[in-house]
């Protein structure tokens, strides 16, 4: 009888370590999860993120999760406080700017809160993460810039719509073109921010029509902003993607995008993968082991000339 006692106690005690480690004892016995994101209003590469986000971190797959949306790092910030306050078991982060995140993340970690970075990196010692499954934003501009320069343009007179300044993203996207226009190699006609905003770049390309400016390339860092620019051309009656005036480039790779490019009204796409989540949740589960705190997610650049409908149906985010 003593024997069994002490087997049944054993057993119990297993019990309780498999159940604390898959998040039981807590709500619903899942997991707490509380996610910082940028709004699914931003972009379509933000809808299709976010949309990722709440499938794969689902009640269905064992969670209990939190989600808090802005662009403004002040409000993220104090989402993510919030989250530790609530006593999240995981904190997942893609940070409206890269700094300023510090002393959350080491309060995160004082609590026993394990943070997993998404879609872009921030500025913070990587012992505060557990891993970053993110986007090379670097890689991401200097493909984009690479492809430019094998057009052979006799001259580079550059539109630079930039998304929100201090981004992972806009950082990346704009510090291959930066070195460009140190080199001399291209002009700057303008460098200004629209935000993500397709109504804002389109007012940075009239401003410029208005100017009377001479420009041969757009280059908007995410699709949104470039849809915008195209129909400041189009209302001015300037030509445009494959022989046309004006080189038009986007980032993102949505469907629609991807189909302008096709139908050869734009020139290159930049891709930015929005699928992190579950990654994210393998190595939460224990399913998957990082080989190193930073995980790329690997992408491509399309060219209008060379795109292909199958590569739309793969690559092409949203309908």
């Amino acid at each position: 009888m003593r024997k069994l006692k002490s087997l049944l106690l054993v057993g119990l005690l297993v019990l309780s370590c498999v159940l604390t480690a898959c998040g039981g004892g807590k709500k619903g016995g899942n997991i707490k999860v509380g996610v910082v994101n940028n709004p699914p209003s931003e972009s379509g590469y933000r809808e299709a993120n976010v949309k990722d986000m709440e499938a794969v971190f689902s009640a269905e797959n064992g969670y209990e999760l939190k989600t808090a949306y802005s662009i403004k790092n002040d409000e993220q910030l104090q989402a993510a406080q919030g989250f530790i306050t609530e006593g999240v078991d995981y904190l997942l982060i893609s940070a409206a700017e890269t700094t300023g995140w510090d002393e959350v993340l080491k309060k995160a970690k004082e609590a026993g809160i394990k943070v997993y970075l998404f879609d872009r990196m921030i500025d913070v010692d990587e012992s505060l993460y557990e891993a970053a499954v993110v986007s090379d934003m670097a890689k991401e501009g200097e493909t984009a810039v690479n492809w430019l320069l094998e057009q052979n343009l006799s001259e580079y007179n550059v539109i630079h719509i930039q998304g929100a300044m201090g981004s992972d993203a806009q950082i990346g996207r704009t510090g291959a073109l930066d070195a460009q226009f140190a080199s001399g190699k291209m002009n700057k006609v303008v460098q200004q921010t629209a935000t993500w905003d397709e109504a804002e770049a389109k007012n940075i390309v009239e401003s410029v029509i208005n100017s009377g400016a001479s420009f041969n390339v757009i280059y908007a860092e995410n699709d949104g902003m470039a849809k915008g620019a195209v129909a400041a051309l189009d209302e001015h009656g300037i030509t445009h993607g494959v022989d046309g005036d004006v080189i038009v480039m986007g980032f993102d790779c949505n469907k629609w995008a991807l189909r302008e490019l096709l139908a050869g009204k734009w020139n290159y796409d930049g891709q930015c993968s929005p699928f992190q989540a579950q990654i994210i949740s393998d190595l939460i589960k224990g399913n998957k082991t990082p080989s190193s705190k930073k995980i790329i997610n690997e992408e491509k650049g399309f060219d209008a000339k060379k795109l292909t409908q199958s590569d739309i149906d793969t690559y092409g985010l949203g309908e």
